[in-house]
């Protein structure tokens, strides 16, 4: 699926106008909701195998949770690679862990994600990765907002990388 055809795609199911408070705590008029997009089964695929074009220095996937563990699950499978996916807090019961999946230790990283405002979700995950001693080796977004995920990403010490940004989608 070329670029065009892919932006025009995910704006027709996951754009929404409105009044929306961002996970930043940004206002916004308009709204890409990633689970929209991410329950297109041809839409998971193409951003699966454009993830996985990122995925060549790397040895594991990771996704935050929630909303990029399908994304993170579509570029294993593009890259035949291993994927974690990276919580919030611990949970409080069985393992207990932060990071599910294989071991991240020493391993390089690729760390994709949905939707980029702030960039502030997935920096924390690529902070848990690094306190795990993983080797982030860049963060992909699906969508870039342009309202700053790309700055705070890079002066947080991170290669950052937007397979699609607003302007793709026409907004």
């Amino acid at each position: 699926m070329d670029t065009p055809k892919l932006a025009a795609r995910i704006k027709d199911v996951a754009y929404l106008e409105g009044d929306f408070v961002l996970r930043s705590g940004q206002r916004s008029s308009y709204y890409l909701d990633k689970y929209l997009l991410e329950a297109q089964p041809d839409i998971l695929v193409e951003l699966g195998r454009r993830f996985a074009q990122h995925a060549d220095d790397a040895d594991l996937i990771a996704g935050p949770e929630l909303g990029a563990v399908s994304l993170a699950a579509a570029t294993a499978i593009a890259a035949g690679k291993p994927f974690v996916i990276v919580r919030k807090q611990s949970k409080d019961y069985g393992t207990a862990k932060r990071i599910e999946g294989p071991p991240v230790a020493g391993r390089r990283v690729l760390l994709v994600e949905d939707v980029g405002t702030t960039g502030g979700a997935a920096l924390a995950a690529a902070r848990t990765l690094v306190e795990a001693e993983a080797i982030v080796t860049r963060l992909v977004f699906a969508l870039d907002r342009m309202q700053g995920a790309r700055e705070n990403v890079e002066q947080a010490g991170f290669r950052f990388d937007a397979l699609l940004t607003k302007e793709d989608l026409g907004i």
